[in-house]
């Protein structure tokens, strides 16, 4: 009875010599010619053979060598090639629904195309929001009632969130150090003066970084989760990084060059 490894080599053997009678079966009939010619033709041939040859070779042994080596298996096991499915493109959390206070209204009482543009700008929020927040933060959501408003989840605690891209003939305020706030600016690409904050609430507090971009007050805002009274999970630092981003700028650019929320006005001794 012969060893493994001759019954491995008896069949690579096999696969090289079918696989190099395959091969050179199917080339075309060479014309009757004589001289230079035929032989060309059977140096042709010839190639043919060792090329394919050697190439099932490497996969014929690569086969042999890895079925010896799976648990109680020996040549006589082939193994089978898997293929890997491609990864999968991951789609946006879905909306979280909110239902609107009697006399609120919602994105469902949006005209259908803006509705779904301002869906569409939503989700390329989530991305993102989710790439540039701190892991702290949780996973990002839209929600479908305001387009400015969305909420991270993190250890079963929801941080409500405010993205607004709002004209307004009016600036924002910069940050003051009063009542427990406490104040960072950074200056964003373009030279424009961003200002973040920490905000007490209560026993809690929440994180926001503000700035103007042309003709609209943009904010981020997280809020904190107040039932377990625990604060927004991300610092002014990280806000002025997260609003430095170009991404985000990008957001902000489009958001502003069609706006999607209405015009802050003031209100005259408001």
């Amino acid at each position: 009875m012969g060893t493994n490894e001759d019954t491995a080599d008896a069949r690579t053997a096999l696969l090289v010599r079918e696989a190099m009678e395959r091969a050179t079966g199917e080339l075309p009939a060479l014309m009757d010619l004589a001289g230079p010619a035929r032989a060309e033709g059977g140096r042709r041939k010839a190639r043919v053979r060792v090329a394919i040859g050697a190439g099932v070779l490497a996969v014929a042994t690569l086969g042999a060598v890895t079925a010896s080596m799976l648990p109680g298996g020996g040549p006589q096991r082939p193994v089978e090639a898997v293929v890997a499915a491609p990864p999968q493109s991951s789609a946006p959390p879905q909306p979280l629904h909110i239902e609107p206070t009697p006399g609120e209204s919602s994105m469902a009482d949006l005209p259908a195309a803006e509705r779904t543009r301002q869906e569409n700008f939503q989700d390329q929020a989530v991305g993102v929001l989710q790439r540039l927040l701190p892991p702290t933060v949780g996973t990002v959501q839209r929600t479908d009632l305001r387009v400015n408003f969305y909420q991270a989840t993190k250890d079963g605690k929801a941080f409500p969130l405010i993205f607004s891209v709002r004209p307004s003939s009016e600036q924002p305020q910069p940050c003051r150090e009063v009542r427990g706030r406490v104040c960072a600016k950074a200056t964003l690409p373009g030279g424009i003066e961003a200002h973040a904050s920490t905000i007490p609430t209560g026993a809690v507090t929440e994180t926001e970084v503000s700035f103007r971009y042309g003709t609209c007050n943009v904010r981020l805002s997280v809020f904190p989760h107040e039932a377990s009274n625990t604060s927004a999970p991300v610092n002014p630092a990280q806000l002025l990084e997260v609003a430095k981003a170009p991404a985000f700028l990008d957001l902000v650019k489009a958001a502003a060059a069609q706006p999607m929320e209405k015009e802050q006005r003031s209100i005259p001794g408001g």
